[in-house]
């Protein structure tokens, strides 16, 4: 499809001129796109704000037709010689001019709610370019320098670390108790060679073996020879959507030590209408993608992704039930089938912080080399 015709697809779907394939087409690839999700809403904000000047302009017309045909009248209607009692200035102008000031009025009263309206779409148009969607991978190497900084303001020459941080860090968590694992691709993107840890200190070499780079999920795999498994994890995978106002937690890495975070689903839908990802109200920071997202119960309900700048508590997750989905479709040659999910949940009824101790040891920070 061309630009052209593209264009035009788009016009005809805010005019409601679409056929059912063509509304369900366009509402798809915005859901997947968000680049192009955001491209039609700026259309639509151009669109508008050319039929409102033309709304303008025919009030315009309008009201300069009304005000000649009423002069006009007045002409015809007036007599030929009127005798006419002496009048101050100010009712000689004001008779004189009163049909113009009328029309003047109204269209100065137009103008200014029009200049509002421009002034309200120019601030969210403003507000949509600072709320920008970011990744939330960490920088390792320019972390450690900025802490360093800070507490060495004067270093000698820096001893050679004994261990490699990696060059980008992130969360993960596990999915199958023999090996399998989840992040958000945009951590892994680019690795050479990829390491999980957990607080424990446990670490494994992991590989990639499938990643959906337009849902930004990435499946890995234990390939350490010292690997015995993960043992019996104590959540389970929710299939449902989870409801508006729930609480929800995480845990995730954005420093050397894992940090909890909480908070409530704010919306069913992510970024640009997004059915496949939740809105949370969690502070996040870089480092917390690919982490878990669960209900107050324990379950496993989605995958962090990213947050927007410039917006308080706007975090995002993909669903679970998206991951399910994903998981089913894949060859045996990607993942054996079918997958050893965990099925029951060791997390409902338990308090917060004994949900964390049982968690812990399952959620990992995933480190890139590359």
């Amino acid at each position: 499809m061309s630009d052209r015709e593209l264009l035009e697809l788009i016009e005809r779907y805010h005019q409601h001129q679409v056929t059912s394939d063509e509304r369900r087409m366009l509402q798809e690839r915005m859901a997947a796109d968000p680049v192009f999700a955001q491209r039609v809403r700026e259309m639509e904000l151009f669109t508008s704000t050319l039929q409102q000047h033309g709304r303008q302009k025919l009030l315009r017309e309008r009201l300069n037709q009304e005000h000649l045909a009423w002069k006009l009248e007045n002409q015809k209607a007036m007599p030929q010689a009127p005798v006419l009692k002496p009048r101050k200035p100010i009712q000689i102008f004001m008779r004189r001019y009163a049909a113009t000031m009328g029309v003047a009025a109204t269209v100065a009263i137009v103008t200014v709610f029009s200049s509002l309206l421009g002034m309200e779409m120019w601030r969210s148009a403003t507000k949509q370019q600072t709320a920008r969607y970011v990744e939330l991978r960490r920088e390792v190497d320019d972390l450690k320098r900025k802490q360093n900084a800070i507490l060495n303001p004067n270093p000698a020459t820096p001893k050679a670390s004994a261990t490699n941080p990696g060059q980008f860090s992130g969360t993960g968590f596990v999915l199958t108790s023999d090996g399998y694992f989840v992040t958000s691709y945009h951590v892994i993107e680019g690795a050479d060679s990829l390491m999980i840890e957990n607080k424990a200190g446990t670490k494994y070499k992991v590989e990639e073996i499938y990643s959906d780079q337009v849902r930004d999920l990435a499946l890995l795999r234990v390939i350490d020879t010292a690997f015995t498994g993960f043992g019996k994890l104590p959540y389970s995978f929710k299939k449902k959507e989870s409801d508006l106002g729930e609480r929800v937690f995480t845990l995730g890495y954005p420093r050397e030590d894992v940090v909890f975070g909480e908070g409530t689903l704010s919306s069913r839908s992510g970024v640009y209408g997004d059915t496949a990802s939740y809105q949370i109200s969690i502070p996040l920071n870089p480092g917390n993608s690919g982490g878990p997202l669960l209900d107050d119960r324990g379950n496993m309900i989605g995958v962090i992704s990213g947050k927007m700048l410039g917006v308080d508590g706007a975090a995002f997750a993909v669903k679970s039930a998206y991951l399910l989905s994903l998981l089913e479709q894949l060859p045996e040659h990607r993942l054996p089938q079918p997958i050893a999910l965990p099925k029951v949940n060791a997390l409902a009824g338990t308090s917060r912080p004994q949900q964390l101790k049982k968690l812990q040891d399952f959620v990992y920070m995933v480190k890139v080399y590359n």
